[in-house]
């Protein structure tokens, strides 16, 4: 799920409210969004480091995998030789001579 990224610290900071007789303590208000954008840069540099980690990572395990799977011509080697072992161990040396 992705969010919808619609503000930043600049809208934050930016942002001015109307003012009325019975208003908020403008002082406390600016002192709150200082925190909060603080916050947000720092949730939006946490976000960037972890998408950064997160394509190393699967670019790493890509790789990893290709490195490490054995080739089909291996494998069939692999399973031919076992075959054989199967069949000597079921059927001795008389299957040999056959």
């Amino acid at each position: 799920m992705k969010l919808a990224n619609q503000l930043n610290g600049k809208d934050i900071l930016e942002k001015s409210f109307k003012t009325s007789m019975r208003g908020y303590h403008q002082e406390e208000v600016d002192e709150f969004l200082d925190i909060i954008i603080q916050d947000y840069e720092y949730f939006q540099q946490e976000i960037t480091r972890l998408r950064q980690e997160n394509d190393r990572l699967k670019k790493n395990s890509e790789t990893r995998l290709r490195t490490t799977t054995p080739s089909n011509h291996q494998v069939n080697y692999d399973i031919l030789k076992r075959l054989s072992n199967l069949e000597k161990a079921v059927f001795g040396t008389k299957f040999d001579e056959e």
